[in-house]
Parts: structure tokens; C-alpha cells; sequence
């Protein structure tokens, strides 16, 4: 048995509760894949093809750059791929793709042309591909593809706005050090893809035209509004007012299509206000890492702005405007044990993250997370290639899960299913390791700024 196979099969025999296919998807999403040629779109158009292609919707989560991709910058790999079966009786699994060359795991077809996921040169799980939606096949009257304005992820649930996508956290001293939205904003434009810098607003109700005339199974039920910080104006507007004109007008053109939701700063109450007053129902202020030290050093323009201690402040007073239960703040699970700065065992992350978790759960408020994708443009990235350890993740999910129960509280509304071989949240596995039980709506019936009670 080979160093990674042997690494996954000690960790579900050590964790028999984490779902085994929550451990092999942590594992894709903190270490990426690899195509074989013959796994690939050859969608070099992306309204061709049967297959759904990556469409790079915010950050590049990719190991690589797009000049040292090679084919898979040509041949678009798929957005997300579909994993069952093989000899750990994987339940369907939907992982979203992060393209890494020196991946262990690779995607390749077989002897009978059937695709599988390989690791260590065994296949592991049969690949299914996410097929083209029909709605990407149309265009804007302008020209413009729905994919490049509004495209979907989580195999379909979720329709992806990033209306401005480069962010005003600018330079060393500002960025977020694990995050590449400005690199992935340069490289596109550098490579001649269309990559919109602010998109109109009537360009994304066009776009959003055409996935519900399209999209008549109501697969797209959620909609992110998303992009960059701001920090002083975009087209004359702050943040809550940028974003929000947004929510107003699809909210307007298409009543209760979709479940709306923007990540934005932690804003002042009376800005938050603003946002639900506008159509949004779901409000997710990241706080990106728990750790005081951590955040200082990651997120410096955060701390400059807004700073750590306005930030939790600001979390918890958003609850008064949208009820607990719909702020959702998003941490980035990996970074606590990023080098030189984080932490060097597996044991003192998990307990930093653990007090975040139950600091704002016992507020009746229920992060979720990504999984660090360690973007090589980025100084985290640079200097931890490999990630942060997969017992980190796994033990994260255990975690999670337990102070869950704790505070008797449900999975967050917005992100579809809970449960393994129903989940379709694609850049974590929480959603795969939380019990299978029904996708709750976005305000449970509470008005808003109704306090909740335990679920």
C-alpha cells in the first residue's frame, strides 16, 4: 500500500464517523487533482461541448498558475465532478475541481473508456461530469456567455455572481494573504478570457433570463452576490449600496425565484440593514480565521479597517437584522497551520478553531467553511505548496459536527441537502458529514430580527 492510500484508509479507520467520502473530498480539496488528456472538456468555447466547464467563478483554486497548466488551460477541466462507487462504496459526492499536476489523484478514463479517479495508479471511485447546462449554449444580446455573467456551481443549486471581481484589499500590506481574487482577475485578462471587472446590472438579470427560462427543473434555487471588498466607492456606491442594487433588481424582475445571499464585509448594522432591505436573505460576513494573532497577520486589511474585535461585533449584530439563523460567515479551514505563522500542531489548531466555532454557534449563528486551496500567487500559498495536514480536515469535520449538536443547532439554510450522497456544497465537506435530514428555507418562517431558539 502506497504513502497516500495508506494515509486516507488509517484516517477512516481512526474517524469510522466522518463519512469515508467526506475524508477522500477534503482530501481532493486541500491537495487538488490531476486530468489525463482524456478527462478533459476540449471546450475551448465554453457554449461547446457536453461537458460543463471550470469557469474560474471568483478565486483560481487551482496548485498552478494558467501558464503552467498546460492543457487543462486550453481544455477547460469540468467545474466540478461527481464521485461514486469503487472499493470504499463511495455514496454520490460532488467535489468541486482544483487542477494540481502533481496530484496523487488522477482523473482518467479506463480500459472500457468509463472515467475513474485514480490514486496511487488504483482506481478509487467511478467520475461522473457535470453535463453542459442548456442555458449555457445561449448569449447575452451583447455576446457575452451566461458562464462568464452568471454561472452556476454545486451542480446547479447555486447561480454565482461576482459583480466585482477584483477587491480594494490591495497590495502586501492589504490583500488577504491566502487570497488570489486579484492574480485570478490578472491572469484571465492577461491569458484574453472575457472576465468581467464590474458587471451591469442588467447583463446579470439577462444572464439570469435565460437560466430561468432554461433551468425548467428549478435546479438553481440560491443566488451569491459577491466580489471584492470596498473600501471607499465602485461606480459611486459603498458596499451595502453596490451589492444590494443588485439583490433589489432581481428581486424585482424575478420575485422568489431564488434564495438570495451576498458575502460582503462585516458592515455597520445600519448597512446590513440595507442589504435585507434589499432582497437579501442570507448575509455571510467572513471571518476567515479565528485566531486573534492570525487574523492580524492574514487579514491585514480587514484589521485595518474594520479590525478583528468590530468584525465579531459587527456578526453578531447582523443577527438582529436577518435572525441567527441566516448569518452564515465563511472561515478558511487550512490557514490556522499555514508556516511560518500558524499553528504547528494538529491539536492547537483544532482548539483555536474550535473556540471560533463555539463563539458564535452559542449566538445561535453557524459558520461554514472552504477548503484552503493553497493558490500558488498567493504568500501562503507559496510557502505551504502542500496545504494544511488532511487530519486537520478530518478532525474539523468532527468538530464541526459535535458543537453542531451541542447547541442544538441545524445546517445552515441556502447550501441544499445535508448528508453524504446528498450534499451538493462542493468546496467542503461539511455539508457531506452533517446528518441527512431536509433542506430548510432561509428564514424558517422567523421574520427578521425574530431571536431563534434551538433547532
Amino acid at each position: 500500500m502506497t504513502g497516500r492510500t495508506h494515509l486516507i484508509e488509517s484516517l477512516m479507520e481512526r474517524f469510522p464517523h466522518i463519512p469515508r467520502e467526506a475524508v477522500i473530498k477534503e482530501d481532493l480539496l486541500r491537495g487538488g487533482m490531476a486530468f489525463d488528456d482524456s478527462a478533459l472538456s476540449d471546450t475551448t468555447n465554453e457554449a461547446t461541448g457536453g461537458i460543463k466547464p471550470k469557469s474560474y467563478f471568483i478565486f483560481s483554486f487551482d496548485h498552478r498558475t494558467l501558464p503552467e497548466l498546460g492543457a487543462a488551460a486550453l481544455r477547460r477541466p469540468p467545474e466540478e465532478i461527481v464521485l461514486t462507487g469503487g472499493p470504499y462504496e463511495l455514496r454520490r459526492t460532488v467535489v468541486s475541481v482544483r487542477v494540481n499536476p502533481a496530484s496523487p489523484y488522477r482523473v482518467q478514463a479506463g480500459p472500457d473508456g468509463t472515467l475513474g479517479l485514480y490514486l496511487d495508479g488504483r482506481r478509487i471511485s467511478d467520475v461522473g461530469l457535470p453535463p453542459m447546462p442548456d442555458y449555457y449554449r445561449e448569449t447575452l444580446p451583447n455576446g457575452k456567455s451566461v458562464m462568464e455573467v452568471a454561472p452556476t456551481i454545486q451542480w446547479g443549486y447555486l447561480v454565482y455572481l461576482t459583480v466585482f471581481r477584483v477587491c480594494q484589499y490591495f497590495g502586501a500590506k492589504e490583500e488577504c494573504q491566502y487570497c488570489d481574487i486579484n492574480h485570478n482577475w490578472r491572469q484571465h485578462k492577461a491569458a484574453g478570457r472575457p472576465y468581467t471587472g464590474v458587471k451591469p446590472v442588467e447583463e446579470v438579470l439577462e444572464a439570469l433570463e435565460i437560466i430561468d427560462r432554461y433551468d425548467t427543473a428549478r435546479a438553481s434555487q440560491a443566488y451569491t452576490l459577491t466580489g471584492g471588498a470596498i473600501t471607499s466607492k465602485v461606480a459611486g456606491l459603498g458596499e451595502a449600496d453596490f451589492y444590494g442594487r443588485y439583490a433589489q433588481a432581481i428581486e424585482e424582475r424575478f420575485p422568489g425565484r431564488w434564495i438570495g445571499k451576498v458575502v460582503a464585509q462585516a458592515l455597520p448594522k445600519a448597512d446590513v440593514q440595507r442589504f435585507h432591505d434589499y432582497g437579501i436573505r442570507i448575509y455571510h460576513p467572513n471571518f476567515e480565521v479565528w485566531d486573534e494573532r492570525l487574523f492580524q497577520l492574514y487579514c491585514p486589511g480587514k484589521e485595518r479597517y474594520v479590525g478583528r474585535d468590530e468584525w465579531h461585533r459587527r456578526i453578531l449584530d447582523s443577527a438582529d437584522v436577518f435572525g441567527a439563523r441566516n448569518v452564515i460567515p465563511n472561515f478558511v479551514a487550512g490557514v490556522e497551520m499555514a508556516t511560518p505563522d500558524g499553528f504547528a500542531t494538529v491539536d492547537e489548531a483544532i482548539a483555536s478553531t474550535a473556540e471560533g466555532l463555539r463563539f458564535f454557534m452559542s449566538h445561535g449563528i453557524v459558520p461554514r467553511f472552504t477548503t484552503w486551496c493553497p493558490e500558488p500567487t498567493t504568500p501562503l500559498g507559496r510557502l505551504n505548496p502542500q496545504g494544511a495536514p488532511l487530519e486537520y480536515h478530518v478532525r474539523l469535520l468532527e468538530v464541526y459536527r459535535a458543537t453542531l449538536e451541542e447547541y442544538g443547532l441545524a445546517s445552515p439554510p441556502g447550501y441544499g441537502p445535508p448528508g453524504p450522497g446528498r450534499a451538493v456544497f462542493s468546496v467542503s465537506s461539511f455539508m457531506d458529514s452533517l446528518p441527512a435530514t431536509g433542506d430548510l428555507p432561509a428564514t424558517d418562517g422567523l421574520p427578521a430580527g425574530e431571536p431563534e431558539t434551538a433547532a
